[in-house]
């Protein structure tokens, strides 16, 4: 891949536990179990206090990306060693075929935990949480704030995967944009320069690569932001930079080292220590197989082979860092179909 912006660094190696014992797999949510269907679309993010919190959502009567679905989500107090029964964060109609999903939660420095969702990818809402995810506020409709995005858009993605809040501040939520009359999809951000009171369109990547949608974003040094995409284009990541908040996006280059089955992926920023060490999760394969969790200690312009947490079907996956450090992945996998379980993964840094 091309040179992605002079900001970025080579820095230290990768912690020696890459290769270290198995990590401690824990199921959370189990398909065919606790009134739904299956359960899908993992998101994940640890509060200033170590809540962790992981979102999914619980499709009640089939595996299909729409009908009667449910936001749901479990805490854990302890950094993912045990967690607290299924909460239903929010859902609409009862019964009735609404599609309540694409969870983008974001842990502010603050200790709020801010929430993007879709309502039958139509529609974006915003809740928030200042308890620890014991309760969420009523969740506001945001879409027509994001109606100045230069792309007349029909449907609507949040994440589904973790924003961020950036050192300035800034609360970045990754989304994707559909005309659907043309299949056109575009890869972008809204953000909140007032802690979540008010959400503004970004910046959108240019149409370079077919069909880029679902994305991931993480914060380099000196403020550059990386976003990495799925795409139509190709069995390989996409990706592009910000210098400006998020605000305009460079040109999205093929990253083909980073083979991706057309699925979403996520994209962490490591604490402490030189901020350019990064993580990233997807099935690494052509087809979704192959959970792999990858590092990068030179800011998005190289990755190692990575740790593979599960070699059969899988596809979705979210990141995270326990305060004690442990690395936190959960991810959709199974034997026969990637959609059987929701499971965490943790494993220590070092």
């Amino acid at each position: 891949m091309r040179h992605l912006h002079a900001a970025i660094l080579l820095v230290a190696c990768w912690p020696p536990s890459l290769h270290g014992a198995a990590p401690e797999q824990t199921p959370l949510f189990v398909s065919g179990k606790g009134g739904y269907h299956t359960y899908r679309i993992p998101a994940m993010v640890v509060s200033t206090r170590g809540t962790v919190l992981a979102f999914c959502e619980g499709r009640k009567t089939s595996a299909r990306d729409d009908g009667d679905i449910d936001l749901l989500m479990r805490r854990s107090l302890d950094g993912g060693r045990t967690w607290q029964p299924v909460q239903l964060v929010h859902e609409q109609g009862g019964d009735r075929p609404i599609t309540i999903g694409n969870p983008c939660p974001i842990a502010a420095a603050d200790g709020t935990i801010h929430l993007l969702f879709c309502r039958d990818n139509r529609q974006a809402f915003y809740t928030k949480t200042s308890d620890e995810g014991g309760t969420f506020s009523a969740p506001l409709e945001i879409t027509d704030a994001l109606r100045p995005f230069e792309f007349s858009f029909a449907r609507l993605g949040t994440g589904p995967v973790h924003g961020i809040q950036t050192d300035a501040g800034r609360l970045l939520a990754p989304l994707w944009l559909n005309d659907k009359i043309g299949q056109n999809y575009r890869s972008g951000v809204a953000y909140s320069d007032d802690g979540g009171t008010t959400w503004k369109a970004g910046g959108l990547v240019a149409a370079d690569v077919k069909g880029l949608n679902e994305c991931t974003v993480a914060e380099l040094p000196g403020g550059t932001l990386l976003l990495s995409m799925r795409n139509r284009q190709a069995k390989c990541r996409a990706v592009a930079v910000s210098d400006d908040g998020g605000l305009s996006w460079s040109r999205p280059q093929l990253m083909e080292e980073l083979v991706d089955p057309q699925c979403q992926g996520a994209l962490l920023r490591l604490p402490g220590g030189d901020p350019a060490r990064l993580l990233f999760s997807n099935a690494a394969d052509p087809n979704r197989l192959r959970l792999t969790v990858r590092h990068s200690a030179d800011a998005g312009r190289t990755w190692s082979a990575g740790r593979l947490l599960h070699a059969g079907p899988s596809a979705y996956s979210d990141l995270a860092v326990a305060a004690d450090g442990t690395i936190l992945c959960v991810y959709e996998r199974g034997q026969r179909s990637p959609y059987e379980q929701i499971v965490l993964a943790r494993w220590p840094p070092e």
